[in-house]
């Protein structure tokens, strides 16, 4: 009897003990290409536990009860696997095979996509790039239900928040984009790249874009806010990259054609071809877009070629180049007076205005992998490219042209640079990190004339008596050199750190001459002056900051940064040749810092949101204020105008509401999108009278953006509406535009606009009405050209475009 009571006793302790116990789960995730361990992988186990591989791709999990355990792997440019895993009574070691995505991207896109949006954001680590603790917004163009053959900022750019677009041309040529108080003129206060080099005139010294990639050739469009400057440059936006479409990988060659046909005389046709053939894949596209112009005398004409080549040295190792070459000739209509935009916002009093852009753009690129931990790349990157503006434009914008001889402005450029990255992952005292360091080399050379154009109506851009009547002749050579290092600490699964530092040197120079012609009333020249100047102005400093991100689960992020910024002085600051316009001197670099705190969530295809703060010290800040001369005309001083703070939110959700009802249908789906964002703006200081405790000029108040997107299988509708709440377009809050309306307020507008697509095998059919409202409305009061005056956006126009893929 007691051998049996033992016998139960000792049974009884060793279910007890087998029951509690607790065991581990390790195991290592490797290619299954090359069998290397995966290093940096996120592996998630039951969905509310993760770890990260180290450098051998090795992870454990301590510390679990018997039980059936669900294990994914999550890692960028690797498919996702799952697996089940049983632990009964003992550790458990496993072995994980990922494959790349390399070959099966289209496979991957309708598969195993984190979200069908067409907006998501970056990882914390992707393409030789740091984004962890960052604010960052990835637009994905095809899978948007828009009007991508005018390039449409406003639908395109709907679900990133607080953004202020100006809309003046109807073709998308320019794109012209702010935000939290940033001059939206040609994106001039973002780092606008392509696959990763610049694409400005020169991006310190004349930091505008006049060429817009066209977004139906664009796979990606990458923005990371104010924290980018460590990474990208100094500019207080941050970055907009534009990735363009990457060769097709299982077909020798793959052609697609869309033509589009809209109204006030709009056509764009776009023919592609792509594919690999060994070793060597190719993209390539040609673009024609021409239009008359919802306003007379708005006639354009452009086209651009692009071409991509890539290599595959070895497995390892492949080179590439990009080739893009952009030309385009518009009418400019002029600006209009407060006055005239009321009475008919349609009007043109300018029929020999014209503008002419060419931009060559060429890029070598080297990538060399050295293991699972170690990558590096190079760019040498290049831009040879003119601007050329001519017209009448007096500073009374109502004044009737009187065929007298035209204003011709000439800028030349021609910049080159080098970019290299280096990145790094490897444990710290066990603790999973990555590091990124970088350099880069910038050199621009830069020329600009300004004199008397011909009397006649066509785009004829030669001077008049060159020897004689040009009146201002401006060479600019810069330099830049940069270095900046950042490195992702991962305290644990759930908290990681993120400090950077960025040396830059920069320096900027203006030598030539400006000058001046004395008339009589009779229009003879009396007398011509020229003053010749030289100015140098070089400096070296460092920017520092760090970024946080704590993920409790796996599907919220909290994220924060603060880092700094600085925008230098243009070659525009230091010399321009406008009668109206004086230049302060004296001016210094805008300095500043840029802080971020939200919460977003993971990507999914059911929601996605990203809720956060912003706070902007903005100190130097450069800007415009009217005042009077000693003769009582009315001027505007271009100088430091004072320190701006600019604070708010900035929220983004969106919902597929049917699918979250019913996960299960794939063929029906009903999107709400929701983008509000609220901004308080003041200039805390200024020397300048009448300007502190003013609102920050290009701010409004309340920014909305909110629509719906319907869709069944292949047919699929949106509608969009946008608010915007009255802004102020100069430092001094002046409401009344006066004779020249560079100045005054921009009043509240509010932009409904509808889309639809229907694809059918090959064929791909896009209709769009924007505008639906046909609002008479204007987002920009232009100081120079295409100005100055009020330039009125498009009325209501419809559009349609037919797709075939070969």
């Amino acid at each position: 009897m007691k051998l049996k009571v033992s016998s139960v006793f000792i049974f009884a302790c060793l279910f007890s003990v087998t029951a509690f116990a607790q065991f581990s789960l390790s195991g290592k995730i490797i290619s299954r290409h090359d069998t290397s361990g995966v290093s940096g992988s996120t592996v998630y186990l039951n969905k509310n536990l993760s770890v990260i591989t180290d450098e051998e791709g090795l992870f454990t999990f301590p510390d679990l009860p018997n039980g059936t355990y669900h294990l994914q792997t999550d890692y960028n440019g690797y498919k996702s696997q799952k697996h089940k895993i049983l632990i009964a009574g003992s550790n458990v070691y496993t072995v994980v095979q990922v494959e790349t995505m390399d070959g099966t991207l289209e496979e991957i896109t309708v598969k195993e996509k984190q979200t069908d949006f067409g907006f998501s954001r970056l990882r914390g680590v992707e393409n030789l790039g740091i984004y962890e603790g960052k604010k960052s917004e990835v637009i994905t163009p095809e899978q948007l239900v828009a009007n991508l053959s005018t390039n449409n900022a406003r639908q395109i750019y709907s679900r990133v928040a607080g953004l202020n677009i100006w809309e003046n041309e109807g073709g998308g040529l320019q794109l012209s984009i702010g935000g939290r108080g940033l001059d939206p003129n040609r994106t001039s206060n973002f780092n606008v790249r392509q696959n990763g080099y610049d694409i400005s005139a020169d991006a310190l010294g004349y930091p505008e874009s006049y060429y817009t990639p066209p977004v139906e050739a664009v796979e990606k469009i990458q923005i990371v806010r104010g924290a980018a400057s460590l990474q990208y440059g100094t500019q207080f936006g941050g970055l907009i990259n534009f990735i363009m479409r990457k060769p097709v990988q299982n077909k020798n060659i793959e052609v697609a054609a869309r033509q589009t046909a809209g109204s006030f005389g709009f056509y764009n046709a776009l023919t592609s071809v792509s594919g690999t053939v060994g070793k060597l894949s190719y993209y390539s596209f040609f673009q024609y877009k021409k239009a008359n112009g919802w306003r007379k005398n708005s006639h354009f004409d452009s086209y651009t070629f692009y071409t991509d080549l890539d290599y595959q040295l070895t497995e390892k190792t492949s080179v590439g180049l990009d080739v893009t070459h952009m030309h385009y000739l518009s009418q400019q209509p002029g600006g209009l007076s407060d006055a005239m935009f009321k009475e008919n916002p349609r009007q043109t009093n300018r029929e020999r205005n014209w503008f002419q852009v060419g931009w060559n753009l060429f890029a070598l690129h080297f990538d060399h992998k050295f293991n699972t931990t170690s990558e590096f790349n190079l760019r040498v990157f290049g831009l040879s490219a003119h601007r050329y503006s001519l017209g009448f434009r007096p500073n009374r914008v109502a004044t009737i042209d009187d065929g007298s001889a035209r204003d011709l402005i000439k800028g030349q450029f021609n910049n080159w640079g080098a970019e290299a990255r280096y990145m790094k992952r490897y444990n710290l005292a066990k603790i999973p990190s990555v590091l990124l360091i970088g350099s880069r080399y910038y050199y621009g050379y830069n020329h600009s004339l300004q004199g008397e154009g011909t009397t006649g109506k066509d785009a004829d851009f030669t001077f008049v008596q060159p020897e004689k009547f040009i009146t201002y002749d401006y060479r600019f050579p810069n330099r830049n050199v940069s270095a900046f290092a950042e490195n992702i600490i991962y305290v644990n699964d759930q908290f990681s750190i993120t400090p950077g530092v960025r040396f830059e040197y920069i320096n900027t120079t203006a030598d030539g001459f400006y000058g001046n012609i004395s008339r009589d009333l009779a229009g003879n020249v009396i007398n011509i002056s020229h003053t010749d100047e030289s100015r140098k102005n070089s400096r070296q400093f460092v920017l520092a900051g760090v970024g946080f991100s704590y993920k409790p689960v796996i599907k919220f992020d909290l994220y924060a940064n603060i880092s700094q910024n600085y925008r230098s002085i243009t070659f525009s600051d230091m010399r321009i040749s406008n009668p109206s316009s004086v230049i302060d001197p004296n001016m210094k670099d805008e300095k500043g810092y840029s802080i971020d705190l939200g919460i977003r969530s993971h990507q999914t295809s059911f929601y996605n949101y990203d809720i956060s703060l912003f706070y902007l010290n903005y100190n130097n800040r450069i800007g415009e204020v009217q005042f009077y001369d000693e003769s009582n005309r009315v001027l505007r001083l271009r100088s430091n105008v004072g320190q701006a703070v600019i604070m708010g939110l900035e929220s983004y959700a969106e919902a597929d509401l049917l699918r979250i009802n019913n996960s299960e249908s794939k063929d029906l789906s009903g999107v709400l999108f929701g983008n509000f964002a609220f901004i308080k703006s003041e200039y805390k200081k200024s020397e300048i009278p009448g300007v502190q405790e003013n609102q920050v000029e290009f701010v409004p108040k309340i920014n909305l953006k909110t629509g719906l997107r319907l869709g069944y299988k292949k047919l699929k509708g949106s509608f969009q509406f946008t608010y915007l709440t009255d802004q102020f377009s100069d430092a001094t809050n002046a409401r009344d535009g006066g004779i020249s309306s560079v100045v005054g307020i921009i009043p509240s507008y509010k932009i409904m606009d509808l889309s639809f697509s229907y694809e059918w095998k090959k064929i791909k059919a896009e209709a769009s009405i924007n505008n639906l409202g046909n609002e008479m409305y204007f987002t920009r009061r232009a100081t120079g050209y295409p100005g100055p005056g009020i330039l009125p956006s498009d009325g209501r126009g419809y559009y349609l475009t037919l797709q075939v893929k070969l």
